[in-house]
């Protein structure tokens, strides 16, 4: 039962996180980068602060100095900042399939930082994952684009934010990690405004995508940090790989992307890779 909740978190994740990236995109159209963070920053921590208080709990608990804690903030901050880069200046659909090699670098991470046992068919399917990951970037080819490489860090950010979050104290609840996580989107947010001149005044329908955001992004988060702390490792994770197929639609319909065949048999190895590691971790 706790991995099969565990797994429905994270495809709920995996939507709201789509609907997310969506928003950030229409919304940079008119507002710089870093005043959608900083205003999604503080959106989230309001929500998530209030939240946490009315359960009761502590907001500066001891356990957030701890060294699990503080990696994870590092890596959120490290792994937001780099993707939602990516997102705005990278094709939508090309940023979302790297971040599908997410999966393959937490088993992975999971099986050396916590014992998990992962045997030399599912470090194959790791293999293979990356190998899509090359064939979706194209290095070396004259559609490759250095800018994807934000993606890429971006991505093992993330992986890193949710082994931390496997690793975190049981004192610590989902609403407090949720918080903290949103926190450091806050300073982020102002050390990019103060690189881009500054922020600027939002219209309404800017605004309204903005509220999205931040309403998708307290969705996803928490649902994803359920995800990380209910089931194993190593079943949950591959059902990150919804996230594709939530991507594809989007770019498809709301931005007119197109990915070539490369791309797209790409995306085909990454989701063969996390399939066959999800099948393999039952039968374990």
């Amino acid at each position: 039962m706790d991995n099969t909740r565990g797994s429905l978190y994270m495809i709920m994740a995996m939507a709201a996180f789509t609907m997310e990236d969506m928003f950030i995109r229409l919304a940079t159209a008119t507002i710089p980068l870093g005043e959608i963070l900083l205003l999604f920053g503080i959106g989230g921590t309001a929500t998530f602060l209030v939240l946490t208080l009315r359960r009761g709990e502590v907001i500066f608990h001891k356990a957030i100095l701890s060294k699990p804690i503080l990696i994870r903030m590092f890596c959120e901050l490290i792994g937001r900042m780099c993707f939602i880069s990516a997102l705005v200046i990278i094709p939508f659909s090309t940023a979302s399939a790297i971040l599908q090699a997410t999966p393959l670098v937490v088993v992975g991470g999971a099986a050396l930082m916590f014992g998990e046992k992962v045997g030399w068919r599912r470090w194959s399917a790791i293999l293979f994952g990356f190998i899509g990951v090359l064939m979706v970037i194209q290095p070396g080819m004259d559609s490759f684009d250095p800018l994807s490489l934000l993606a890429v860090v971006g991505m093992l950010g993330l992986a890193g934010r949710d082994l931390a979050t496997r690793a975190a104290s049981s004192e610590l609840s989902s609403m407090q990690l949720s918080t903290y996580g949103f926190f450091v989107l806050i300073p982020v947010g102002i050390i990019l405004l103060m690189y881009s001149g500054g922020a600027s005044v939002t219209d309404a329908k800017t605004s309204l995508y903005i509220l999205a955001t931040i309403a998708c992004g307290c969705i996803a988060y928490y649902s994803l940090t359920l995800a990380m702390r209910t089931g194993e490792v190593s079943i949950v994770t591959p059902f990150r790989y919804s996230r594709m197929v939530f991507s594809l639609a989007v770019a498809m319909v709301m931005f007119g992307e197109r990915p070539d065949w490369v791309t797209l048999t790409g995306i085909m190895i990454i989701i063969s890779g996390g399939i066959y590691t999800l099948l393999r971790s039952r039968q374990t």
